[in-house]
């Protein structure tokens, strides 16, 4: 589990640090907020624990900055405020949670972990196919940065095909069965169907594997 600190208490900083660590997160740590925007563009990471008054850049305006950037991770902030219109602004923002300085590192791990079942909740009703598409398997709806993409009913069949079968090769027979309801569909109206697809799609999530069939990009 990668794990972002945003803390400039160096001392503090050291003990989360080596206290996620020691329980098996892998911890990446900054104490200046604009650093931390310039390097989060390029990585990805499970969880971000964020000072509010930081250098650089606060930590509000860090989430709001990310979230501009479409970079949405579950965030947890933990600050010595106590004004309710920054922690009221906090949890506008998105956050997940709120620990007010000081705090026991025990009462941090209690906190992550609530975070992460409410996170396992939800991930278990979505398929994350990127960065920004996901699979929604209660409503049978693909989702672009959390809003319904528009497709046919069989555009929505093949993307719903793809998520049920993230890992594996999806051949012709596949699709024949799933989406043409074993109607002797010659291939290349399967692979017109799935350009179409791949033409409504705002990133390119579908390979061709010549000769088999199609795989989503890992």
């Amino acid at each position: 589990m990668q794990v972002l600190l945003l803390e400039d208490e160096l001392m503090l900083q050291s003990a989360i640090a080596e206290y996620l660590t020691d329980i098996g997160y892998e911890v990446d740590v900054f104490d200046n907020g604009q650093e931390v925007y310039t390097h989060v563009v390029d990585h990805q990471y499970d969880l971000f624990i964020f000072d509010i008054n930081t250098p650089g850049m606060d930590g509000l305006t860090l989430l709001t900055k990310l979230q501009e950037e479409r970079i949405h991770v579950p965030t947890i902030f933990i600050s010595a405020i106590t004004e309710i219109e920054q922690i009221s602004q906090a949890y506008a923002l998105g956050c997940y949670d709120y620990l007010k300085k000081p705090f026991h590192l025990q009462e941090l791990r209690l906190h992550i972990e609530r975070l992460f079942k409410i996170a396992d909740v939800r991930a278990k009703k979505f398929v994350k196919l990127s960065r920004m598409y996901c699979y929604d398997l209660e409503n049978k709806c693909l989702l672009f940065d959390g809003e319904e993409q528009v497709l046919t009913q069989k555009q929505a069949q093949i993307m719903e095909l793809f998520a049920a079968n993230k890992n594996r090769v999806i051949d012709f027979e596949m699709l024949r069965h799933y989406v043409w309801n074993d109607n002797p569909v010659d291939n290349a109206i399967i692979r017109a169907e799935i350009h179409r697809v791949r033409q409504v799609l705002n990133e390119d999530l579908i390979v061709t594997l010549k000769g088999i069939g199609y795989q989503l990009v890992k």
